[in-house]
């Protein structure tokens, strides 16, 4: 059964009341542990200065062992090569014969070898990390990148899995089994032996990350009223999540073991198994399957926290004569059926993956910038803060396509100019390469709230599973994109920077949703420019529609 006047059947609610704050925080809460566990590889992964191990037994002078590293020059500093050593038998040669390094020999002609005996690793900033334990360097450091995109791998498949369960059995029950699949697996990662056992547990941990991110949204989304929504969609859940990111370089920068870390971002998950007595399912939901009895029943408890009286009917039934619809289910092809909402899927789809590329691919990247990485992690997350602020102001007041278009753009203009900062202005590159995050951060908490009001209730969380299973192909190559930086540091930038000013533009053929009630069916979705309509294309009784695109 849908109901079409929703939100006037519940207007007797009002917008802010005991109900509504409950539900607000306590959703705005359960995305907290989001923000460090999906970021914790920027700590966990990171890879510290290193260099060949040469071995306290090998029998050489302290002048010969002090030069066994070749020296290499990286954009103007001079360091230790990290996956080189001069031969050490050459070496242990000369030093038995009593020569002395660059009086009697040439040491930078003589022949170099692999780091045969391993690593050694500076200590000063990690106790470990998977890469030190693991020597995921040199002819192994492709296993670095890896590892994030295994994760966000995991976040496709729960993306593309946890939106039509979501639609299917409920937005609460797949809310809490997500968070429990993140916190358990989290939880036995920390013991993990091998470098392949830690992928394949942060794979299952990926699937369950996103997905109770999603539920939660689209839960909050559809409960409380048009005003609350639009600030629990930017500023709330958003903001909540940067919290959780602010939290991680804090933790981290005292637990510098990575096992210890990751076991104190886990436990924290186990605090929110009380909330499935507070939170409810969606009352939207409830009667988009035709369960009637069970949504009134929530929407009385909420009378009565709210204080104020429910009339004995909130959602009448049909009239006697009147034909009773039948409940039909979604799946992941509703979104392609028509021209319409395939125009509107396909659109979303581009502009969620650059901004995905962007956001991760930024955030990945703090740990080789110049300067302190924790302090550099913080300024990340701190300045997602006044974005999400804004993105509620700009959200409430402008159309929803100029939001889009004027914050991509900014953020890819910005990241455009960081490769022409000389090399000795380091802290201008950083302040640039921040205030590119801060528009690519506002055009994030836009496009999941703007995605939110363009699907209708029947197919909202299988739309932003699929928007959020499409962006995670940016999401598994933004590693990538930060490891592009390790041949040529201005490229990452570049590319970033031109795919999100292209987003930005293909963001204006998007139809506008501002002042528009939600849409319960799909009839009720907006037109996308160039898509005209011939006739009804999904009404209460019938799911199929016929629309076609026009010549432009």
């Amino acid at each position: 059964m849908h109901v079409l006047n929703y939100d006037d059947n519940t207007a007797f609610l009002g917008d802010w009341g005991n109900f509504q704050k409950t539900v607000f925080f306590l959703l705005c809460s359960s995305v907290i542990p989001n923000g460090f566990t999906g970021l914790s590889i920027v700590f966990i992964g990171d890879t510290p200065a290193h260099h060949c191990r040469i071995p306290a037994s090998v029998n050489i002078t302290v002048e010969w062992r002090n030069v066994s590293i070749p020296v290499e020059v990286d954009y103007g500093h001079t360091r230790f090569s990290k996956c080189s050593r001069y031969k050490l038998d050459v070496i242990k040669g000369f030093s038995d014969k009593g020569l002395i390094p660059w009086v009697d020999v040439n040491v930078s002609a003589l022949e170099q070898e692999s780091c045969k005996d391993g690593w050694e690793y500076d200590r000063e900033t990690y106790v470990s990390t998977i890469v030190t334990e693991w020597d995921l360097v040199c002819s192994d450091d492709w296993k670095t990148p890896l590892t994030s995109s295994l994760f966000f791998c995991g976040v496709l498949i729960g993306s593309f899995i946890s939106g039509q369960l979501s639609d299917r059995f409920g937005r609460k029950i797949v809310l809490f089994l997500t968070m429990g699949v993140q916190t358990i697996f989290t939880l036995i990662q920390v013991f993990s032996p091998s470098w392949v056992i830690f992928c394949s547990l942060f794979f299952i941990v990926g699937m369950g990350q996103i997905s109770n991110y999603v539920a939660a949204f689209v839960l909050g989304m559809e409960i409380l009223s048009l005003p609350i929504r639009i600030i629990y969609s930017t500023v709330g859940v958003c903001t909540f999540f940067s919290v959780g990111y602010m939290l991680l370089p804090f933790v981290a920068y005292f637990l510098r073991d990575w096992r210890m870390l990751l076991l104190a971002l886990t436990l924290p998950g186990f605090l929110y198994i009380p909330l499935w007595w507070f939170v409810p399912e969606s009352p939207r939901w409830l009667l988009s399957q035709g369960r009637v009895g069970e949504a009134e029943a929530i929407l009385q408890d909420a009378a009565r926290k709210n204080g104020v009286k429910a009339p004995q009917v909130i959602f009448p039934l049909p009239q006697s004569g009147e034909k009773a619809v039948r409940v039909k289910f979604y799946n992941l092809c509703d979104l392609v059926r028509s021209s319409n909402i395939r125009a509107i899927t396909i659109l979303l789809c581009l502009v969620w993956t650059t901004l995905s590329i962007g956001y991760l691919a930024l955030s990945l990247n703090t740990s080789n910038l110049h300067g302190n990485s924790y302090l550099n992690c913080f300024l990340s997350a701190a300045v997602e803060v006044p974005a999400y602020t804004i993105s509620w102001l700009m959200f409430r007041f402008w159309p929803r396509r100029l939001c889009l278009f004027s914050t991509l753009s900014l953020g890819g203009a910005v990241l455009l100019f960081v490769h022409l900062i000389p090399q000795h202005l380091n802290y201008a590159a950083i302040l640039l390469e921040m205030l590119g995050k801060f528009g690519v951060t506002i055009a994030f908490a836009i496009i999941y709230a703007f995605t939110a009001e363009l699907y209708p209730t029947v197919l909202r969380n299988t739309a932003m599973g699929a928007c959020s299973m499409a962006s995670r192909i940016g999401s598994i190559s933004a590693p990538y994109f930060v490891y592009l930086g390790s041949y040529y540091r201005a490229l990452p930038y570049i590319l970033m920077g031109s795919l999100s000013v292209l987003s930005g533009l293909l963001s204006l053929l998007l139809p506008e949703s501002i002042g528009m009630p939600l849409p319960e069916t799909i009839s009720h979705m907006q037109k996308v420019t160039g898509c005209k309509k011939k006739q009804p294309s999904y009404n209460l009784a019938s799911s199929k529609g016929d629309e076609e695109c026009v010549s432009v």
